[in-house]
């Protein structure tokens, strides 16, 4: 929607400001970076403190990731709207509270902070910069559960968007990402960008770059079943201004 457009929405259609887009690639660079830092440095960090114990290594990545997820969009979702997913970006573009135009930027700023992200934390702990994950994950079971994974996020986000309860993204996507480590096989990676990221670290939450095109492909059709699930149960979006994600009022 142009500027004007939004102006003649009324108040409650939209931000009230919208950042330059320069500022919005920069928080979704960053975002990314600082999320998958988080991601493969306390999967690094769950190693060494619990060698010999899976679990605990699952449940101290989960919460690490889960805490620093909520400060992210808590801080960049009025810049950005928070998306660090090229899927929520897509998604987010269909229902028109992201410029169609933007979404390409968006996506090559969520995947380059991913790719330095691992670096990041390789770094951070000594290691290699770049060391190409062996970890494979492939099958049926892990695709259904990126695809599970990936339409529950959709669903939470777009649902509390449209709901007129956007403030309660930050809190709820961590919570949801903490569960999903544990009740998806696949450890719900559910974002294309993360994804790609964490082929750079050799590391407890490394995957294969074999592993890579199954786990997106699965992520995307989640998406899409996600958009029609969001459309039934939300045809109409909230007048509520949102906090994160939209960065503009939706269209759809």
């Amino acid at each position: 929607m142009s500027g004007d457009a939004q102006s003649e929405a009324g108040p409650n259609a939209g931000p009230a400001h919208v950042a330059p887009l320069p500022s919005r690639l920069f928080a979704e660079f960053l975002g990314a970076l600082v999320l998958v830092a988080a991601v493969v440095g306390s999967g690094i960090m769950a190693q060494t403190l619990s060698p010999d114990d899976t679990g605990l290594q699952l449940l101290e990545n989960a919460i690490a990731t889960g805490g620093v997820l909520v400060v992210l969009i808590a801080v960049l979702g009025p810049v950005s709207g928070a998306h660090f997913n090229p899927v929520v970006t897509l998604v987010d573009a269909w229902f028109g509270g992201i410029r169609a135009r933007e979404a390409a930027p968006y996506i090559a700023a969520q995947v380059l902070g991913a790719c330095l992200g691992a670096v990041l934390a390789n770094l951070m702990f000594g290691l290699a910069a770049v060391s190409i994950s062996t970890h494979e994950r492939t099958g049926a079971n892990l695709w259904l559960s990126e695809g599970v994974a990936t339409f529950g996020l959709l669903l939470l986000i777009l649902g509390l968007v449209r709901g007129g309860r956007s403030e309660f993204i930050a809190p709820s996507v961590a919570a949801y990402i903490v569960g999903a480590y544990w009740f998806t096989a696949s450890t719900s990676f559910a974002n294309p960008a993360v994804t790609i990221g964490r082929t750079l670290s050799d590391t407890f939450a490394g995957i294969a770059p074999s592993s890579v095109p199954g786990f997106v492909a699965a992520q995307l059709v989640g998406a899409a079943v996600a958009v029609l699930a969001i459309l039934l149960l939300w045809p109409q979006r909230s007048a509520r201004q949102a906090v994160a994600i939209d960065v503009v009022a939706e269209t759809r």
